[in-house]
């Protein structure tokens, strides 16, 4: 068995993808991105028999973070990212909730922040961290090199990647970004997007038409 299993949980309006991320040997695991949908996140959680030790967060978009307050204090964890250059998206949740009709969403500030090149654990499975703005200045992405997994947020997408078109988006950035962080990761990591199907370094270097060729 993999010492790594995640399940994927589409939650919001906007079908983004939270995962629950855990270590197999221990069954301790993480909420990534519980952006709403708090009762399915928490029958998947029933169903997969997870004990919960935080939950992490890859940025501040509402779709991502909204309900990781009521979820933290729910299940007594601590919130975990994303970079402090988010905090003002996080505290705009409920305005932004609001015009999405979207109920129940709560600001949320993290317990820690992260940066570039901290690393967190879940059980005994050790995550790295990588800051690539753009879609926001505090995006992160989850790196668990010894299985090639890539929790990548909004950052690349199957055929795509995130969109810049935010008073505070940066595409140049954001390019640069997967190209000097996610690319060397190695053709064959797998890449969990924030939406939509999973997909791979290679597949995207080779049929992504933002990226460089």
């Amino acid at each position: 068995m993999q010492p790594i299993q995640i399940a994927i949980v589409p939650v919001t309006p906007f079908a983004q993808n939270c995962s629950i991320l855990w270590c197999t040997k221990t069954m301790k695991g993480a909420v990534i991105d519980p952006g709403g949908d708090l009762d399915k996140i928490r029958a998947a959680l029933a169903e997969t028999g997870v004990s919960v030790e935080k939950i992490l967060l890859t940025h501040g978009h509402v779709d991502h973070a909204a309900g990781a307050a009521e979820l933290a204090q729910a299940l007594g964890v601590e919130v975990v990212g994303p970079g402090a250059a988010d905090q003002f998206i996080m505290d705009d949740i409920p305005a932004a909730a609001a015009k999405f009709g979207m109920e129940g969403a709560r600001a949320v500030t993290p317990d820690r922040y992260l940066a570039e090149g901290d690393s967190l654990t879940v059980g005994e499975l050790s995550l790295d961290v990588l800051h690539v703005p753009g879609h926001t200045p505090g995006h992160l992405v989850f790196v668990y090199p010894p299985a090639g997994i890539a929790i990548v947020g909004d950052t690349l997408f199957r055929g795509s990647v995130g969109r810049t078109d935010f008073p505070y988006g940066d595409h140049d950035l954001l390019i640069s970004g997967i190209v000097e962080k996610l690319l060397p990761l190695g053709d064959g990591v797998v890449c969990l997007p924030g939406h939509g199907p999973v997909t791979s370094i290679a597949d995207e270097k080779a049929h992504n038409p933002f990226l460089p060729r």
